[in-house]
């Protein structure tokens, strides 16, 4: 299971966070600027680590009965 956070604006992808990297990825300019300020802050990654198993791994179980 991998959990992904992208960050678009103007429906364009400019940055996303893994959770098989455990960082931010930018793909603009901006979007790696961005990025390097989020891998900075130790909060904002623990925040979106945690999140795959808040989310991803509490609800795996529903989605497989209903498939």
């Amino acid at each position: 299971i991998e959990y992904i956070y992208s960050v678009y604006y103007n429906k364009v992808e400019y940055a996303r966070f893994t959770s098989s990297l455990g960082k931010f990825v930018g793909f603009t300019q901006f979007g790696l600027k961005q990025a390097d300020y989020w891998n900075s802050n130790p909060s904002q990654l623990a925040l979106r680590s945690t999140e795959k198993e808040r989310y991803c791994l509490h609800n795996i179980g529903i989605d497989y009965q209903a498939a």
